[in-house]
């Protein structure tokens, strides 16, 4: 009777915790998004006759690109993060809480106020925070040499 009951709290505690979306991501805000240089754009045209009689010379338009690059607070670093995908970025919400989880160097990123989707996002920095608590500072206390 006891094991059938200890086995059936262990079975729940494993669905509640199976249930749970958000076991395996750390949470961090938004602070803001700047518009960084991200390459060139090129654009080639060459007319119909020059084609045709190959003697119209090839005409290329180049633009600089810009591309969006946020900066996500955690509660011990700070991560400036770019799109993976450079053609049609997400626009990321400012000031929202994002969760985020790290595969390799990319930063696998949702937003739970936005449309909740995983896209991926390339770590471009990290810093520490300031304020952030020294967690082997909690584990070794400081010695006194009092006895």
């Amino acid at each position: 009777m006891k094991t059938q009951i200890l086995l059936a709290a262990l079975l729940m505690t494993g669905l509640a915790y199976a249930g749970d979306k958000d076991h395996s991501y750390d949470h961090g805000r938004i602070l803001e998004m700047n518009a960084v240089e991200c390459g060139f754009d090129q654009k080639a045209s060459k007319g119909l006759t020059g084609e045709l009689l190959g003697t119209d010379s090839q005409h290329t338009k180049t633009r600089q690109m810009l591309c969006p690059e946020y900066t996500i607070k955690a509660d011990r670093v700070s991560y400036r993060v770019r799109p993976k995908e450079e053609k049609h970025p997400a626009l990321l919400p400012v000031g929202e809480t994002a969760n985020f989880r790290m595969k390799k160097e990319i930063m696998v990123l949702r937003v739970p106020e936005g449309d909740d989707k995983e896209r991926d996002y390339v770590v471009v920095a990290i810093t520490a925070n300031a304020e952030a608590p020294n967690p082997r500072a909690a584990n070794n206390p400081p010695k006194s040499n009092v006895k």
